[in-house]
């Protein structure tokens, strides 16, 4: 990659580190277990030329670095892999391995710092947008990747660029938090399965607190001296939630909707319930411009959706172009055959609509 071709891709994922403030996660168990996650990926600016990536075993990559060269940490595929990317392959936003370990970066403007780029480190460092791809090539499990974390250097690779958060779950449903603050990784145990955006995540978990009044189901009737006061509709429980679009707003609508959401037994029920609570956090694209602004001639600032099936290792997206669900199978690959494959996620960018014939 010519330094020129590296500033023109990045002038694009910075625009995306300005504009794309809003990913949502949640994370549902089936009855007997299954972990299913899912997420939102938000950029108001354009359309991010989402695409999949399908990488095999024994796939060689090597980290971007700030000085524009590809001259970073090397790394090849123990584990095959899906991932959607955005813009290039090597961007990983959200992924699975064929061991069950899933992965995904988040924004995260403001609070976090990276270490700063040492040339001489730069074989035990990588580039921020790249850190999924490495954890989805290596590891299957969180404790293994926790460990190896200890001798890399996590860096961005455009000085313009804010930092991004990750959410790294694996198939026994235990679920991390990485976020580098300070210049220190830290490590969460994420037991709620909620994941947004700024400020730090302990900081949304005491968040928590200020709605222990929110419950599930109806307001009970009451009387205020002689008038009788009802609510005016069902799950008058959660009034109050906060309806906003901020991070902090989001995650709160997300644990409530996550706890409350019936569980199911088979997985891809649960998946489709996974997309149903996260439909409630499509966010539409000039709601993020101010009056007078130019808006983007894209469908949604939510420009795509994904869940994850660890157990059948099973990733399900939609976009904003096509709400319909589609699926990669893991297991009808062979990641020992397979061949580095790279495609948009949507072929045509039109939603289909089916005309319906009367008899």
């Amino acid at each position: 990659m010519n330094k020129l071709f590296f500033m023109a891709a990045f002038a694009v994922i910075f625009s995306f580190l300005q504009k794309a403030e809003a990913c949502t996660g949640i994370t549902l168990k089936t009855t007997n277990g299954c972990t299913v996650t899912a997420r939102t990926i938000e950029w108001a600016g354009n359309d991010i030329g989402s695409n999949y990536t399908i990488v095999p075993r024994g796939y060689h990559q090597r980290s971007l670095t700030p000085d524009g060269k590809k001259n970073g940490m090397e790394f090849t595929a123990r584990y095959g892999y899906i991932g959607l990317a955005v813009e290039q392959a090597d961007y990983v936003v959200e992924g699975v391995n064929e061991a069950g370990l899933a992965a995904g970066l988040f924004y995260f403007p403001d609070y976090g710092e990276y270490e700063p780029y040492v040339e001489a480190e730069k074989d035990h460092t990588i580039s921020d947008f790249q850190l999924v791809s490495w954890i989805l090539s290596n590891f299957k499990s969180i404790d293994e990747m926790e460990q190896a974390m200890k001798d890399i250097h996590v860096v961005a690779t455009d000085p313009r660029s804010n930092t991004v958060h990750w959410r790294i779950t694996e198939q026994s449903g235990r679920q991390v938090v990485l976020e580098i603050v300070n210049r220190t990784p830290k490590f969460y145990e994420n037991t709620l399965g909620v994941l947004t955006n700024s400020p730090t995540f302990d900081w949304h978990l005491t968040n928590l607190n200020n709605y222990t009044n929110l419950s599930a189901g109806p307001i009970k009737t009451r009387k205020v001296g002689d008038i009788t006061l009802t609510a005016f509709g069902g799950g008058g429980g959660l009034h109050g939630i906060p309806g906003d679009m901020t991070p902090p707003s989001r995650f709160i609508r997300a644990a409530f909707f996550q706890a409350t959401a019936p569980k199911f037994a088979d997985p891809q029920k649960t998946v489709e319930q996974a997309f149903h609570i996260l439909n409630n956090f499509d966010i539409p694209t000039g709601i993020q411009f101010t009056e007078g602004q130019p808006v983007p001639d894209i469908p949604s600032a939510t420009q795509w959706t994904v869940a994850t099936d660890l157990v059948n290792r099973r990733i399900y997206y939609r976009t904003m172009y096509n709400s319909s669900i589609r699926c990669f199978d893991l297991n009808n690959i062979d990641f020992g055959k397979v061949t580095f494959q790279w495609a948009p996620l949507d072929e045509v960018k039109i939603q289909p609509v089916e005309i319906l014939k009367v008899k």
